[in-house]
């Protein structure tokens, strides 16, 4: 009897880009074809190798912001993305893709003269229905390739769908033909202006610049197709300000606005009880998922293989954690941020375990060393030896990006778009590593942000938030001001990065950041690193800390002046010429940093605010330190 044998995969890509640029629902190009990656539904484990990344604070945010779209949602479990094992004999695994878009230009040489005597390169638009075994047809049966058109429709819900080329182009009274179309290119720019789309058979042409205009309605209303959740799925398509669909928007399969993963990241940290969930979680899918009562519970914790580990926990603390687990209970109410900076700044000089098993382990540097001026400001270090990074995608978004607030919570507004009919699990990935806390005193920033010079550079940078806001069409209420004291930490965290990645050995797009800022938990930078390997990194950023001193005056002199003053340092935030509203000075030459190490997509910076540049003088939070 001949083996089944496995299709091999038509292409590959690293677990961590699909929570990244090749989610659900994302467009890759493959060596022959260009695809959609499927929604969750299409995602195919290996049972021996599929593996639940325990993350309860994660889990319960996730259920939290997702009830309002999914009421029936209880609780939620995240699983590691599959991986391809060639040996296996489980059949095929791994993510399925369908073939988007289903148009196709054929790559022909053929010109084509307009009645102005231009010349412009001239190739076949054809859909897949007319292809033969993945090739074109001429007339004269020549075989043509063929390459997936680079145009797509969507809307800011998230919805795609291939645009309606026979109903796009224009034809003369009269003409019934509506699939002999071709695409006419003039010039080497390939510029939006220069593209015609035409019919053969009456030569009228559509200039396909019209399909960009804002408020043009060339591409119709969107239809709620999704496509990465099925063939023939859909929902209905709903613009928030007036309950009609969305008109069409013109996407470029490659261009960067066409997918932007929705994430959520915690840091896995200890707490009191830590060890009892830990203990549940060990024995939770063998011998406790069933049990729905105390009686039962005490008959099964005499099991010999469970016995030891149980021993210490009383039975109604652990039957209580089961019931929690099993009704997706919440652990904290409180924000992802919230609980991470709580736990940051306890007074105990040793935070977690200092264990191989340990998910987090950090310790205060005592602060005698600081310099004067350093003491006034900082009032705690604390070197993270181990930490443990938690990131789930929950969704999408098309044209515009949506990253959390300031807080680590994420906004799953309308415009979210779903990875999974009904989603019942979230992918996501653990990153072991190490990092430096700095805790920042409360007195000395609210002292500073009171001062005039600081309030008046504040209403520069709101002054280009609320012209930001009139720019794109947004809401004061989705998308605040972020504050003066975030600003400022910001800044100087992406100041400490780029020093950081100079003294430690790490690139700088392989250091994160971490930034807290709220009146109500205090004020603070995590800058850690780490990797999808169990022995997480080397203690690089430990050692940073020890000599915090050295690195922030490096930090410090590095953003007094950029290479692109002055003219970075005069920067005016709401000036309409430059478009840069979100930021005050900053730019490639100071501030910006790889967006995969920003939490904020490069926003929100202004080093004015951090030290005195050539521009401005006295806002800064450090005019003194040498």
């Amino acid at each position: 009897m001949k083996s089944k044998q496995k299709r091999p995969p038509d292409g590959e890509i690293r677990q961590s880009q699909l929570l990244s640029s090749f989610g659900p629902g994302s467009m890759v190009d493959l060596p022959e074809a260009s695809v959609l990656i499927g929604g969750l539904n299409y995602w195919k484990f290996d049972p021996q190798q599929k593996r639940e990344i325990v993350e309860e604070r994660l889990s319960t945010k996730i259920c939290e912001k997702l009830r309002h779209r999914y009421p029936e949602l209880g609780s939620v479990k995240l699983y590691e993305p599959p991986t391809s094992n060639r040996d296996s004999n489980s059949g095929n695994v791994g993510v399925k893709a369908f073939q988007f878009p289903i148009w196709f230009v054929a790559q022909t040489e053929e010109t084509w003269t307009s009645p102005t005597r231009k010349v412009y390169r001239t190739r076949p638009l054809v859909p897949f229905a007319q292809l033969t075994s993945g090739s074109y047809f001429s007339e004269s049966r020549k075989k043509i390739p063929v390459v997936p058109v680079r145009f797509v429709q969507a809307c800011p819900n998230g919805h795609i769908s291939d645009i309606d080329w026979s109903n796009f182009a224009r034809h003369k009274d009269g003409c019934q033909d509506r699939y002999s179309l071709y695409l006419d290119e003039g010039g080497s720019s390939s510029d939006f202006a220069d593209i015609f789309v035409r019919c053969q058979t009456c030569n009228e042409r559509r200039p396909f610049s019209e399909a960009r205009l804002p408020s043009a309605i060339a591409l119709g209303s969107c239809q709620g197709k999704r496509p990465w959740l099925g063939p023939n799925n859909r929902e209905d398509c709903i613009n928030p300000e007036n309950n009609l669909p969305y008109p069409n928007r013109l996407l470029v399969r490659a261009a960067s606005n066409a997918y932007f993963p929705q994430i959520i990241t915690v840091i896995s940290l200890p707490d009191s009880n830590q060890n009892l969930r830990d203990t549940v979680n060990e024995f939770y899918d063998g011998y406790l998922s069933t049990i729905d009562n105390l009686p039962t519970f005490k008959i099964i914790r005499q099991l010999p293989a469970i016995a030891e580990a149980l021993r210490g926990f009383s039975d109604e603390s652990i039957f209580a954690e089961i019931q929690r687990r099993r009704g997706g209970v919440p652990i904290s109410e409180k924000l992802i941020k919230e609980v991470e900076i709580e736990t940051l700044l306890s007074q105990t000089a040793e935070i977690g375990n200092d264990t191989p098993e340990s998910d987090f382990y950090a310790c205060n540097r005592p602060l005698t060393e600081l310099l004067p001026t350093l003491k006034e400001r900082i009032d705690r270090i604390v070197l993270v030896h181990r930490l443990r990074e938690v990131v789930a995608q929950v969704g999408f978004t098309r044209f515009e990006p949506s990253y959390a607030d300031i807080d680590g919570e994420l906004n799953l507004n309308v415009q979210s778009a779903a990875l999974a009919a009904e989603p019942r699990w979230f992918p996501a990935i653990e990153n072991k590593g190490e990092g430096v806390f700095i805790s920042f005193n409360r007195a000395a920033i609210d002292t500073w942000k009171e001062t005039e010079a600081v309030k008046q550079r504040g209403r520069e940078l709101l002054n280009g938030h609320q012209t930001w806001l009139a720019r794109t069409g947004r809401k004061d209420e989705d998308f605040p001001f972020p504050g003066l004291p975030y600003v400022m930490l910001h800044s100087l965290s992406h100041l400490l990065i780029t020093t950081v990645s100079l003294e430690c050995g790490y690139s700088a797009s392989a250091i994160k950041e971490r930034v807290y800022a709220s009146d109500k938990y205090g004020y603070g930078i995590l800058l850690y690193t780490g990797s999808s390997g169990s022995e997480g990194t080397l203690g690089g950023l430990v050692q940073v800390g020890k000599r915090i001193e050295s690195i922030l005056a490096n930090a410090l002199e590095f953003g007094r002046l950029c290479s692109n003053d002055p003219v970075c340092a005069q920067h005016k935030p709401a000036e309409a010429n430059e478009e840069r509203f979100l930021h005050g000075a900053a730019c490639h030459g100071c501030l910006l940093i790889a967006e995969t190490s920003c939490e904020k997509g490069n926003e929100f910076l202004d080093r004015a605010l951090v030290v005195n540049t050539v521009e401005n003088q006295g806002a800064a939070f450090f005019p003194d330190f040498l």
